[in-house]
């Protein structure tokens, strides 16, 4: 696989590249500016696979001698969040990361508990599921999140290898 640098980071060609920008265009549509430490987080979210932790892309940023400081890639994570670039999953270790997400499109994630790879998955048939346990609860229901964990085919064959 061919590497590019950007300000110093190794990128990944095409997909990253593309990912970032596209990040960069939701940041200014809301408003934002596309500060190069911004720039930098976006790079490094979107030269990310499956979930990440802020741990990680500090830990990234540190390994290809990037400075960038922990409160900042904190910050930007909390906005990227909020405009539904990058979205929260809760663990069921109990701790957090986040993955990459299309702002327009409502989705759930399959992920897997070996090697963190995450997929989106399409609403489907949930939509009307959560519609008949708001209308048997009396609920409005506003927002909903699925989060699926399991072991992804790669792992699982690797498994069955051993």
């Amino acid at each position: 696989m061919r590497l590019s640098i950007i300000r110093g980071m190794v990128m990944r060609p095409g997909i990253s590249a593309n990912q970032t920008e596209r990040i960069v265009r939701v940041l200014e549509r809301a408003g934002y500016q596309a500060t190069p430490n911004r720039r930098l987080v976006a790079q490094l979210v979107a030269s990310t696979d499956g979930h990440f932790t802020a741990a990680d892309l500090l830990e990234r940023s540190r390994r290809e001698r990037v400075t960038i400081g922990r409160a900042t890639v904190f910050r930007a994570l909390e906005l990227l969040t909020i405009l539904r670039v990058v979205e929260r999953l809760d663990l069921p270790s109990g701790s957090h990361a986040y993955v990459l997400c299309d702002p327009d499109q409502h989705h759930h994630h399959l992920i897997c508990s070996s090697c963190g790879r995450s997929e989106d998955v399409a609403d489907g048939e949930l939509a009307a599921l959560i519609e008949r346990i708001g209308q048997r609860s009396g609920y409005q229901i506003e927002a909903h999140r699925l989060e699926l964990f399991g072991t992804c085919p790669r792992c699982a064959a690797a498994a069955a290898d051993r």
